[in-house]
């Protein structure tokens, strides 16, 4: 009953931050204006864009395959890439990204991934994920003033809060990888604290699985450690990953017939947005995204183009992304797991 009235809270809240964001976005607009410029524009230049989202979600697949294989977990890429667009699929409609994670175990131990491996790894592809974004955040922030002062001065609270906020995030990740007895100790007291409130009901057996659960988390954080070139491995991958899907501004820049601001500014711009709403309690920074872009590009997307770049923009980079792991999603959910893991799957 509790799982029901969550879905449809969720489902609710959703529908309500799309209706505010049409409306905040497209109130007192010339729609038709809009869709005519959208008509007019290159769509050879989209193409890249739409390979953009493809890429980005496909990204994360190659690192959740490499770093199984590091662990002798075999698996097939192309069921690698249903976990990432499970991922991303729930990430896209939960607030903060929170239900993305929890629905990769799920499909992941349907196919016999232990939930302990299946958590370190994510949790190291989150770190090394929100770890890019930070990267980019101190950079901008200590190293691009310049920049920061022509494009940003507008939204320089968002953007701070986003930089501090990631820090904070890939800190506290970092402490659990990197000190299992910190993590184990932490989760036996959570336990000890629900047992006490009467959440849940004191079973020894749950406190023996917890704690076999959290050796094997030791266990494979131990053996990451002393691994540290995955790590580095990762951490490139989701740079690239990462930046294939700043680029998708680019293009529907160019597609627009564009010219006059340089490819680096468009695309740190647009990561500058991801920095900015990553951590921030909606659903793939629906709302936020969109007002934020309407903001920093308004130099950028001249001559009446700002909202139909930002809905060309958006709508391939957040929508076609939430369509397409949507998609892939469904058939996943009817294959994913009817194969024992020795098969290949």
């Amino acid at each position: 009953m509790t799982s029901k009235k969550k879905k449809i809270g969720n489902g609710l809240f959703l529908a309500a931050v799309f209706i505010l964001t049409i409306y905040s976005v497209f109130h007192g607009e010339d729609l038709h204006a809009v869709l005519k410029a959208i008509v007019k524009v290159n769509p050879w230049y989209l193409l890249p864009a739409v390979w953009g989202v493809i890429i980005f979600i496909w990204g994360e697949s190659i690192i959740i395959h490499y770093m199984l294989g590091t662990l002798n977990i075999r698996t097939k890429k192309r069921t690698c890439f249903q976990y990432s667009c499970i991922g991303f699929f729930f990430s896209c409609i939960t607030p903060s990204a929170s239900g993305g994670q929890p629905m990769q175990i799920y499909y992941m131990r349907k196919n016999k991934i232990p939930i302990p491996v299946a958590t370190i790894v994510l949790m190291i592809v989150t770190i090394t994920y929100k770890s890019v974004l930070v990267f980019i955040g101190l950079f901008v922030a200590f190293f691009q003033r310049g920049f920061v002062h022509k494009y940003l001065e507008g939204i320089l609270p968002v953007f701070y809060l986003g930089v501090i906020l990631n820090v904070f995030c890939c800190i506290a990740m970092s402490v659990l990888v990197l000190c299992p007895s910190l993590a184990k100790f932490i989760m036996m007291k959570g336990l000890v604290i629900l047992e006490r409130v009467r959440i849940f009901r004191k079973k020894e057996e749950r406190t023996r699985k917890l704690e076999e659960s959290m050796n094997h988390y030791t266990v494979t954080s131990d053996y990451l450690k002393g691994h540290g070139k995955v790590i580095v491995h990762v951490l490139l991958l989701t740079f690239l990953q990462r930046f294939a899907l700043f680029f998708v501004t680019w293009f529907v820049y160019k597609a627009f017939g564009l010219h006059g601001a340089s490819i680096y500014d468009v695309v740190m711009l647009q990561a500058v947005v991801s920095v900015s709403v990553d951590m921030l309690p909606l659903p793939g920074g629906m709302g936020i995204s969109e007002n934020l872009f309407l903001i920093i590009f308004k130099t950028i997307f001249v001559g009446g183009l700002l909202l139909p770049g930002m809905v060309l923009s958006r709508g391939i980079a957040f929508y076609v992304q939430l369509l397409f792991s949507a998609c892939m999603t469904a058939a996943a959910h009817f294959t994913i797991g009817r194969k024992a893991l020795d098969t290949g799957i």
